[in-house]
């Protein structure tokens, strides 16, 4: 299709434009409404959190396998089935009547948000051309900061007219209609890995391995986290061993170890996510519990981080066809630390302008880094591998934001303990606020370092059998 037919391109675009929105508006959205959902469930402050770490931990964890099976059997029908599921899961997560329910059916919706993330972004890469991947990439990672944009907003006035319930049960026409246009007018399939053998034993394995140390990761420092964690990096292990002894393997680890471009470009990911992830879950609660504010007020002052991000990402995906995408991610994750060591200062005295202020800046280093990024790890494989490559890249994004919140919540945990936050807990809150972000900033200067570490962009290689090449981009030291 690429080159072929302009139409289908722009269609194919605008449909993952809009799942791009709806996932993580449904991820960030419900960050400002779960004051009301502990109130209504009687949820501390570890069970509140995962309300939104349900959805992250199976997201996460069924990414790679799905991406695989996507590649075999077909990124179409792997994004419509997913698209149907978070369609399902939104009506019934708006009718849930207990917190653990919610989890649940947040975890299941989780699923769908894999398919759709495993494939929307390998979709995008098979039907644009090299020379104008990144544009399209920049639009589809424009629509997430836009729904991140909206999600505090929207969210906060959901919550406050209409209670927390509205915020699934909006997103179901958007879904409904993605379902209807992809089933009727999308025709084309791509599985360039058809014929392959899904590794079913690799994926399992895989599933537990990741789902032990990600839920034993949030539970540290209990001995329950630290022994959870320990078998999920053993069993994480065993995964590596298994994919380098059979003929398909559900993670190609060979993009790893030969490939120093996609390799450091997700461990920057990665690094980047782990760090910025959370502050919209802390500072949704600082401004609550704190300041007092309202979740509309709340989500007013929280929408300026995603809104900067979606105007730079959107600016910042187009130079990357053109610039190095090394620079471009590396200066944005200097602008984030920034961001970062200024929110350490946060009092309940803190100015409205000196909150924003530092919003703007850590969404403005968020957006310089993401779409370079993106574009650099998704033109670093051949065809064959973009399923593979996209599930990468939302594993590392979903993973990150795991451990950003599971390192907020263990710091909350170890400051507050497991109950319903209140004004009590004011002075036990801000330590905890001001020692995560610190932490962040620390793993942030880390981020810097992985991200030159990928070392120089050399364009003009060429794919396999010398077709329209996805892999544009070789590595030098």
């Amino acid at each position: 299709m690429s080159g072929q037919n302009p139409a289908s391109r722009r269609l194919i675009l605008l449909l993952i434009v809009v799942t791009s929105f709806i996932n993580p508006f449904l991820g960030a959205a419900i960050n400002i409404a779960l004051p009301a959902i502990s109130e209504e469930f009687s949820m501390g402050a570890v069970g509140m959190s995962w309300v939104a770490m349900a959805f992250l931990l199976s997201s996460a964890v069924f990414l790679v396998p799905l991406g695989k099976l996507a590649d075999i059997r077909g990124r179409k029908m792997v994004f419509l089935m997913g698209n149907i599921i978070i369609a399902i899961t939104s009506l019934l997560c708006g009718l849930a009547f207990s917190g653990e329910m919610l989890i649940i059916l947040r975890a299941m919706q989780g699923i769908g948000s894999a398919m759709v993330f495993g494939t929307g972004v390998a979709i995008i890469t098979s039907v644009y051309p090299p020379q104008e991947r990144g544009r399209a990439i920049g639009i589809t990672v424009t629509s997430v900061y836009i729904g991140l944009s909206l999600a505090p907003f929207l969210g906060g006035i959901l919550t406050q007219y209409l209670g927390w319930r509205s915020i699934f049960f909006i997103t179901i026409p958007f879904e409904l209609a993605v379902v209807w246009i992809t089933w009727r007018h999308i025709h084309e399939e791509w599985a360039d890995a058809a014929g392959e053998r899904f590794d079913l034993p690799g994926s399992m394995v895989y599933i537990l391995g990741m789902s032990a140390f990600m839920f034993g990761f949030s539970r540290l420092p209990e001995i329950s986290g630290i022994i959870l964690a320990g078998a999920g990096l053993i069993g994480l292990a065993g995964f590596t061993l298994m994919q380098m002894r059979v003929k398909y393997p559900v993670f190609n680890l060979s993009l790893f170890r030969s490939n120093k471009l996609f390799a450091f470009s997700n461990l920057a990911a990665l690094i980047n996510y782990a760090t910025t992830f959370a502050i919209t879950f802390l500072l949704s609660l600082y401004l609550q519990y704190l300041l007092g504010l309202s979740p509309r007020d709340a989500g007013m002052i929280l929408i300026t981080q995603p809104i900067i991000m979606a105007i730079v990402a959107s600016v910042s995906g187009r130079l990357s066809d053109t610039y190095d995408p090394r620079i471009l991610s590396s200066a944005g994750m200097g602008i984030i630390v920034g961001g970062l060591v200024m929110l350490t200062f946060l009092s309940p005295q803190t100015s409205f302008p000196y909150l924003v202020g530092n919003l703007a800046i850590v969404g403005f280093g968020f957006g310089m880094f993401s779409s370079p990024n993106t574009n650099a790890i998704m033109g670093s494989v051949e065809k064959k591998y973009l399923g593979i490559a996209s599930a990468t890249v939302g594993t590392m994004r979903l993973t990150g934001q795991m451990m950003s919140m599971g390192i907020a919540t263990m710091i909350l945990h170890l400051f507050i303990g497991n109950h319903p936050i209140s004004a009590s807990d004011s002075a036990g809150f801000l330590t905890s606020m001001r020692t995560t972000f610190v932490v962040f900033a620390v793993l942030c200067i880390l981020g810097v370092f992985a991200s030159l570490a990928r070392g120089k962009r050399v364009t003009g290689s060429t794919g396999k059998d010398g077709d329209d090449p996805v892999r544009d981009y070789s590595v030098t030291s």
